[in-house]
C-alpha cells in the first residue's frame, strides 16, 4: 500500500483538465486508507474544503455522515477502521453554476481497483452518492430507488444519498431514509467497530 500510496500522491493525469476550471488549480490527491479497515466509505470526490484541508470530509457534509453513522470524528478519521476512498482523489472544480463538477473516469479506471485490492476485505461499505452507487452496483438506478432499496444490498453494502445540503429537500421529501435506514446503519457501523 506505501507505494500505491505514493503513486496515487504524485498522480497529475488530471493537471490539464483541472487548470482549465474556473478555480484553476493543482491536483492534491486526497487519500484515506489503510489495509485492513474494517469500513469502508466509498465517496465522489474532495470538494474545495478538502482541496485545502487535504483531509476528506472536513466540511458540513462530514459532520452530516458522521451523525449518520453514529461516530465521532475520532472514530471517522481512525484509518485503521474507516477507509475514506473517494471515485476520484482530486477535486474536480466547479461547474458554471457553482457546483462541483464530477469526478474524472480516468481517476478510478486508474487507481480504485489497486487499491481496494490493497485494502484487504472489508465488513461494511457505505456508498455515498450516485457515482460510487454506479461504480459498485451498476449504472442505470436513481439514488432514490437505490437508497430505497437498501435492505437487498445491507449488511455489507449501505447505498447512501450524499450528504450534501444540496441534498436537504431530498432528505424531507424522503423522511423513511431517518426512520428506516439511518438506525440500521448505525447499528450495523456499531457491530462492525465494535
Amino acid at each position: 500500500m506505501d507505494d500505491l500510496a505514493r503513486d496515487i500522491r504524485a498522480c497529475r493525469i488530471c493537471a490539464d483538465r483541472f487548470a482549465a476550471t474556473a478555480t484553476a488549480h493543482e491536483p492534491r490527491p486526497v487519500l484515506w486508507v489503510r489495509p485492513g479497515a474494517r469500513v469502508l466509505i466509498a465517496g465522489q470526490a474532495p470538494g474545495a474544503r478538502v482541496h485545502e484541508s487535504g483531509r476528506p470530509f472536513t466540511d458540513p457534509s462530514g459532520d452530516r455522515l458522521r451523525d449518520w453513522m453514529g461516530v465521532d470524528e475520532a472514530t471517522f478519521y481512525d484509518r485503521d477502521r474507516i477507509a475514506i476512498l473517494p471515485m476520484a482523489f482530486c477535486f474536480p472544480g466547479y461547474d458554471a453554476k457553482g457546483g462541483d463538477l464530477p469526478p474524472p473516469k480516468i481517476c478510478a479506471a486508474t487507481w480504485r481497483n489497486p487499491v481496494l485490492d490493497a485494502l484487504g476485505s472489508v465488513e461494511l461499505t457505505l456508498l455515498v452518492g450516485s457515482y460510487a452507487h454506479g461504480w459498485h452496483l451498476g449504472p442505470g438506478v436513481s439514488v432514490r430507488d437505490r437508497v430505497l432499496g437498501w435492505r437487498d444490498h445491507a449488511p455489507s453494502v449501505f447505498p447512501l444519498p450524499h450528504p450534501s445540503w444540496r441534498n436537504t429537500a431530498w432528505l424531507r421529501r424522503n423522511p423513511w431514509f431517518e426512520t428506516d435506514l439511518l438506525p440500521a446503519l448505525r447499528q450495523r457501523v456499531n457491530e462492525v467497530l465494535s
